[in-house]
């Protein structure tokens, strides 16, 4: 793809004392609560890897292929979690649950995400575990079990519960997924367009599927499990009711609300730094109370501009 379709528009700007110092550009969708698209900055019909955002959409297909589990179980399934030991306690439990332990894992080795995790992890060796996309493997092993699939090959592409990964994507996002790949901790990744990625949100959020249902249900009564403490993801989901949210690799955002109202980010370099302000300018429109994620600049120890959202 061209770099300069895929470098989008301004979607933020850095503000200090009323110069502008910096941008942000990339792509933005904003849906109303009818579905219909009320916003979108840049190219939203171009292909990215909506990287760790899916994973809602991965569990649906666990889920449809018989996958039971507890919803906390179901919210770190969908996760990227920081790696705490209540992450590690519930991840270890799919497992112990379907006759498996840590062995069977065919995910990267890591160690945790959050900060604080990281600190308390110290210099022990990266595991698997540990490997912020855990809770999906265990997830995608105990639905092998469940169905007496083969679970030494289960990141296979043509593996059958990757091919009901693929149908699910479709049937959400309205349209083909493109390009293949492997995410980072080794699960296939398939590219969809920022505007077929909303649409999948916006249809997950708001579906009478039970299937569909369960899943969102057991994201929003579990917020921790989702990220972690002290993470955006969780501390929104933690204070705006009915909030389903998810954040993936790159600088990639999604969240709706109860009612379908569905914002989509990808900031084009990657960053995570406009993403709070540009919620929270978003939750301002919709008249949504929610803790202020705005990111202010500072001089002098004194506030003397912020990061204002497009």
């Amino acid at each position: 793809m061209d770099s300069s379709v895929f470098r989008g528009e301004t979607i933020a700007e850095v503000v200090r004392a009323g110069l502008v110092e910096s941008v942000h550009s990339g792509h933005l969708v904003e849906l109303d609560a009818t579905g219909a698209i009320v916003k979108s900055l840049g190219a939203i019909h171009a292909p990215i890897y909506p990287r760790s955002s899916v994973k809602s959409l991965q569990a649906s297909a666990m889920v449809r292929a018989g996958l039971k589990l507890k919803p906390e179980q179901l919210a770190v399934v969908c996760a990227s979690h920081s790696g705490s030991e209540e992450h590690f306690r519930v991840i270890r439990s799919i497992l112990s649950d379907h006759g498996l332990d840590e062995s069977a894992f065919r995910n990267a080795v890591d160690t945790p995400l959050g900060e604080p995790e990281r600190r308390a992890w110290g210099d022990k060796p990266k595991s698997q575990l540990a490997q912020n996309c855990s809770g999906k493997h265990a997830g995608m092993l105990a639905t092998c079990v469940v169905n007496g699939w083969d679970t030494n090959n289960y990141t296979d592409p043509e593996h059958p519960l990757q091919k009901l990964i693929i149908t699910e994507f479709e049937t959400l996002a309205r349209e083909k997924v493109q390009y293949l790949t492997a995410d980072g901790c080794g699960a296939p990744l398939f590219a969809l367009t920022l505007a077929g990625l909303a649409q999948a949100i916006y249809t997950i959020t708001t579906s009478t599927d039970p299937v569909h249902q369960e899943v969102v249900a057991a994201c929003r009564a579990n917020p921790l499990m989702i990220a972690g403490e002290g993470r955006l993801t969780t501390r929104l989901m933690k204070a705006v009711p009915g909030l389903f949210m998810k954040e993936g690799a790159e600088g990639v955002e999604v969240l709706s609300m109860p009612d379908g109202r569905t914002l989509v980010i990808k900031c084009a370099d990657g960053s995570w730094r406009p993403m709070g302000p540009i919620i929270t300018a978003t939750f301002k429109r919709w008249g949504v109370e929610a803790p202020d994620e705005n990111v202010y600049i500072y001089g002098g120890g004194k506030v003397v501009g912020q990061i204002e959202a497009k």
